[in-house]
């Protein structure tokens, strides 16, 4: 197996472990009903998705 022939320094090291930080999930707004929804997601509001209804949702009274 291949080893490292040289120590990797601290800087190297935070830069590597800084890709892995947390980075809050990017919401939209669903052009239906304009509710805050995350990307790829069926609008679990008003069930439209890519501008067609893809789940029945049961009406608010």
């Amino acid at each position: 197996m291949a080893n490292p022939k040289r120590r990797q320094s601290k800087s190297r090291q935070k830069m590597r472990r800084g890709a892995t930080r947390w980075k809050a999930p990017v919401l939209k707004s669903c052009p239906e009903c304009g509710t805050t929804i995350p990307g790829h997601v069926a609008c679990p509001s008003c069930g439209y998705y890519k501008g067609r209804q893809v789940l029945s949702v049961p009406a608010a009274e």
